[in-house]
């Protein structure tokens, strides 16, 4: 039988425990590591959720690695068309980490209709294009077909129909410049066949998705020249290692370049949320910390007699002590339990529901994103009782100092 626990079960459980001095401190400590667990749950599912939600996005409109001239890397209009006829295309198989690859071709235009017009770049895509990306953000209507026949079946964004006013199944002119001429531009009518909505507005308010034939007609190119290559790596945590890979396998008139480094300012961003995460999870903690440094003094100071009975009896110092590291452990795991039944019911809430809306022109996201990891969730309360159980040795070192007699008389 183990008589520190069976000592502190009894002063937990006993009636009187409720009406004493130290019941609304025992309440508060308990809040706070309810709290502080919401807080800890919250902001890292958040702010993973957010870096990988942008992540996504960013990828599914570029891909993870691009490769391309030189003179076009820094430019989502394609100006120097790239073979076809490459080692690495269609299968990257000199680096195993490339999941996939996809060639695709860019020209800036104009969408002119009788009552607006906006400035797009248009994004050719073959048969070869990794539509999931792009389907996860379709709103309404369907996915253009570039197998077949060439057709002017195109997809965009809400936010380009909005300002147009065009809805699926209505057609328009896009006017493309000719490089290098001072001619007429060339005129291409095309019909929405689908609306995507990412709230990615950089993308949705430039990126119109359509047959990578009508660019290479546009550019008179040949049907085995492209603009680009988009690479997509198997594990993006790996994106810095795979890109230099790439880079080498890619022959030497052809540059590649990550996503982290076309989208640097994102990026840099991004992680921003890390230190910020890293900030409330310390502060959070040393709350919880010493709102139960305080409980277990109170605990130690109300059951000062008890504790001089004890030591009377014959018990040892670190017997007593354990008797309130149990006390107060009972107080922590009620407090963790609340703390992750909250927690975890506002991401299930957020999740399904998209209560918290976020304004995307910040944000980059209609909705806060909420990445739901169990392991990150028993490491958040894994941290918490290690350190708690640390920190509380400290204030059950007083325990020692009392003599018996004088806790006796003590009143």
């Amino acid at each position: 039988m183990n008589l520190e626990y069976f000592i502190a079960k009894r002063l937990i459980t006993a009636k009187n425990n409720k009406s004493s001095i130290s019941a609304p401190i025992i309440k508060i400590a308990i809040s706070a590591i309810s709290i502080g667990m919401v807080m800890m749950i919250v902001s890292v599912a958040t702010g993973i959720g957010l870096q990988q939600k942008i992540r996504e996005k960013i990828s599914a409109f570029n891909g993870h690695i691009i490769i391309a001239n030189y003179d076009n890397n820094q430019s989502d209009a394609t100006l120097v068309p790239v073979s076809k006829n490459q080692k690495f295309y269609p299968k990257f198989n000199s680096v195993p980490e490339v999941s996939h690859i996809q060639a695709v071709a860019s020209k800036a235009g104009i969408i002119r209709t009788a009552e607006a017009f906006e400035g797009i770049v248009f994004k050719g895509v073959g048969t070869d294009y990794k539509w999931d990306n792009i389907k996860e953000y379709l709103v309404s209507g369907r996915l253009p077909d570039v197998s077949g026949q060439l057709n002017p079946e195109v997809v965009i964004s809400q936010y380009l129909a909005n300002r147009l006013k065009l809805k699926v199944g209505d057609g328009f002119n896009t006017f493309f410049m000719k490089e290098g001429q001072s001619k007429l531009p060339n005129v291409r009518r095309f019909k929405i066949v689908g609306i995507f909505n990412s709230g990615f507005q950089e993308f949705d308010a430039s990126f119109v998705l359509g047959d990578i034939r009508h660019i290479q007609r546009i550019n008179k190119w040949k049907t085995d020249q492209v603009g680009a290559f988009e690479v997509f790596v198997n594990d993006f945590d790996n994106i810095k290692t795979v890109g230099e890979q790439v880079y080498q396998h890619s022959g030497s008139t052809l540059d590649s370049q990550t996503i982290v480094e076309r989208y640097s300012y994102i990026f840099e961003w991004l992680q921003l949320f890390d230190f910020n995460i890293v900030v409330i999870l310390i502060v959070m903690i040393l709350v919880a910390t010493i709102n139960m440094v305080v409980a277990l003094l109170v605990l130690i100071l109300e059951r000062t007699q008890m504790i001089g009975i004890l030591k009377a009896l014959g018990a040892s110092n670190w017997s007593i002590r354990k008797t309130f590291l149990y006390n107060a452990s009972y107080l922590i795991y009620r407090g963790l339990f609340w703390g992750n039944l909250i927690g975890i019911g506002i991401l299930l809430i957020q999740k399904y529901f998209g209560v918290v809306h976020l304004n995307p022109e910040n944000y980059y996201v209609n909705e806060a994103p909420v990445y739901i990891n169990v392991f990150y969730i028993i490491l958040l309360n894994v941290l918490t009782v290690a350190v708690c159980f640390l920190v509380l040795l400290i204030p059950s070192y007083i325990i020692t100092k009392i003599t018996p007699v004088k806790a006796i008389r003590f009143d």
